[in-house]
């Protein structure tokens, strides 16, 4: 792998050859540390290149504006090359390992694949970051022994520094102007477990108590309330058909019944289930469809229909939160 180095005039340049400590498995997951497009390229541009000459399938999942500077960048090469609007694929963090990542190693079962994986960006919200930060820990079980390498760029210069101390955290790679160097503060699990936190209460919502009876009933009062609240008819569907699926879960597994929640947060539909139950397996609602023997294709169909999800689960029960843009 390319790594970037200082020159003396304090621009960027590319080194080749042995890039530092040698991945401990077949699978490699390091952070790209960079300010400015210079770095951005340097960091980025030989990882393609690197990925095309050995004749490894390449798929790039940024935001728009940086998938426009990288295909520029690597002109006739950018034929050959997945591209991916982060922005609008990964805007739910929760839907990226199912539904970009896993979705392009899978559709290459048997070769080695190589990804660039942009999550957080500068913009993301508040409420998405927590969720981010999982999706980065959560990488790195997902694809424990598998030949894939995801690069993740993270802008030092305009990210919050917590973002980039977390990034230490989730990826067990770290490469900068410096060169590359295996992370001393790795520690996936931990990220995983911190930002499991209870989700802030609303200022105002609406509720309903439901059990397997009263199933109906919470599609109709999702419904209603999210139209109220602003949600356009075919969000409206969407929400429905999620809020099902937790409900769902709720009377099966979580036991037997639940509240509902619904409000108006930041230009958002936010609409939250919580019930008695506990979720045990991280990856959760990550794998895709018919992957996972422990449950989790409901959560897996949130994560696709919603804009955002949040999770906190615990000893004391677990609550699931939807969030669907205006």
């Amino acid at each position: 792998m390319s790594r970037l180095s200082e020159r003396s005039d304090g621009a960027m340049k590319v080194l080749s050859g042995p890039p530092g400590p040698a991945p401990a498995g077949p699978f490699v997951h390091p952070a790209l540390l960079y300010s400015g497009d210079e770095e951005y390229l340097a960091g980025t541009v030989p990882f393609i290149r690197e990925g095309r000459r050995a004749g490894e399938p390449v798929a790039v999942a940024v935001p728009r504006p940086r998938l426009d500077a990288l295909r520029d960048a690597l002109g006739d090469d950018a034929g050959g090359v997945r591209w991916m609007d982060m922005s609008e694929a990964g805007r739910n963090p929760g839907r990226i390992i199912p539904g970009v990542l896993r979705a392009f190693a899978d559709r290459h079962a048997g070769r080695r694949v190589r990804i660039i994986g942009e999550p957080i960006w500068p913009g993301r919200s508040a409420a998405e970051y927590p969720a981010c930060a999982q999706h980065e820990a959560l990488i790195n079980l997902a694809f424990e022994g598998r030949g894939v390498s995801i690069l993740c760029p993270y802008d030092i210069a305009r990210l919050d520094p917590v973002a980039i101390a977390d990034a230490h955290a989730t990826h067990p790679v770290v490469i900068d102007r410096h060169g590359e160097r295996a992370s001393a503060d790795y520690a996936p699990h931990r990220i995983i477990s911190d930002y499991n936190r209870p989700l802030p209460e609303p200022a105002e919502a609406v509720r309903l108590g439901f059990d397997l009876g009263r199933l109906p009933r919470v599609r109709d009062f999702a419904c209603h309330w999210a139209g109220r609240l602003g949600l356009g008819p075919g969000r409206v569907g969407d929400l429905e058909v999620a809020v099902n699926e937790l409900a769902a879960n709720s009377c099966l597994h979580g036991g037997g019944s639940g509240t509902v929640r619904i409000w108006r947060e930041d230009g958002q539909v936010v609409c939250e289930v919580r019930d008695a139950g506990t979720i045990t397996d991280p990856l959760a609602g990550r794998r895709p469809a018919g992957m996972s023997p422990h449950g989790g294709r409901g959560i897996l169909m949130v994560n696709q229909l919603a804009d955002l999800v949040r999770v906190h689960t615990g000893d004391g029960g677990t609550a699931v939160r939807i969030y669907m843009r205006l």
